[in-house]
């Protein structure tokens, strides 16, 4: 997919579903002073973790991306792991995946943005039906999400008659399409304790199923997944950072594999790993999590030092601002769920979200 179109391409014809087909002209992509203006508040933001050097070339991007959204009526959704320029400079709503989808469904915009994966941009769709759900790249897949199909957990229920089915949001909605209800890793436990049985088959992520197990007295039969960020972290690696400074606080994400949750301070999802690094006040945090979310925390919490022990999700750094430009200005790539599965799937997803209530 091309990342920007020539300058002297004044306009593009869009095909679209229920919006005007109207033609976009191609926005001049020039650091301008005009330019420099109008997003210096937002690089105010950015700038301990953006380079001067960098920002000529994020600006340009993020004006044409905020003055397109509001033309295209749209809503640009961010995840925590997006980088720095996405999240505080063009994003409407941040957020952990189901946090985003959730919060995209009180919009009145006619057009959500999924800055992040693609099982993301299909949660937002099955909670937003009748607004257009866009993904500026489809490559960006996730390990946890294609280490399940509904196929498999058809065979699971096969193996296991009878035994309730939870799933990780991290999943398509094939596999949400076939489960009995969805979890987050903030609410895992209190997911799989509200089922009222005596063991759960909890798919997909192995490392978080030791987690909730740890957690909980319901045994726990998991899939064999893993996410490729956080199973690169181990147990040696955080005693290291603990031996040079005695006084680091190390907070985990329940992904992580079991040694390593045993070395830190705090385990918990994205949001909880915020609220606590940020109410620290001070002192050094180590996020065991993929690196850009340190970043975006340390926009708030600059009192706080961050130590970044850098895994990057490849597929996380597949949405760009070039790419969410060209979304907005083409409309690709829409998200579309077919009916009888967004039903199955939806059922899953709101079994969760009520639980709460």
């Amino acid at each position: 997919m091309s990342l920007t179109v020539p300058a002297s391409m004044t306009a593009r014809k869009i095909a679209t579903d229920g919006l005007d087909a109207t033609a976009w002209p191609m926005p001049d992509l020039a650091y301008t002073p005009e330019v420099a203006a109008a997003t210096a508040h937002l690089y105010e933001r950015v700038k301990h973790v953006v380079p001067p050097v960098e920002w000529p070339f994020h600006a340009p991007y993020v004006a044409a991306i905020n003055r397109l959204k509001k033309e295209r009526d749209a809503v640009i959704l961010a995840h925590n792991y997006q980088t720095p320029e996405i999240y505080n400079c063009v994003a409407d709503v941040v957020g952990d995946s189901l946090q985003l989808a959730k919060l995209a469904a009180r919009s009145t915009a006619r057009i959500i943005v999924q800055g992040g994966v693609h099982f993301m941009a299909e949660t937002s769709k099955l909670l937003n039906p009748d607004k257009m759900v866009l993904i500026p790249d489809l490559k960006a897949g996730c390990s946890l999400a294609s280490s399940i199909t509904g196929a498999d957990i058809r065979r699971l229920r096969e193996a296991y008659p009878g035994v309730p089915v939870v799933a990780y949001v991290n999943t398509s909605a094939e596999v949400k399409a076939e489960v009995d209800i969805c979890c987050t890793s903030a609410n895992a436990v209190q997911v799989v304790e509200s089922l009222g049985v005596d063991r759960v088959l909890f798919v997909p992520d192995q490392y978080l199923a030791k987690y909730v197990a740890s957690k909980t007295k319901v045994q726990i039969i998991s899939w064999h997944g893993a996410c490729e960020v956080h199973e690169r972290f181990t147990g040696e690696e955080l005693r290291r950072y603990r031996e040079a400074d005695p006084s680091i606080r190390i907070i985990a994400h329940p992904e992580c594999p079991p040694d390593v949750i045993a070395e830190a301070d705090f385990t918990g999802s994205t949001a909880g790993m915020i609220d606590y690094a940020t109410a620290q006040k001070g002192g050094k945090v180590l996020l065991v999590t993929e690196c850009s979310m340190a970043d975006n925390v340390a926009a708030s919490a600059r009192d706080v030092e961050f130590v970044r022990p850098c895994n990057l999700c490849p597929h996380m750094k597949r949405i760009t601002l070039p790419k969410i430009l060209d979304s907005l200005l083409t409309l690709r790539h829409q998200v579309e769920i077919p009916e009888e599965l967004a039903l199955r799937a939806r059922r899953s997803v709101e079994r969760m979200i009520n639980l709460q209530h």
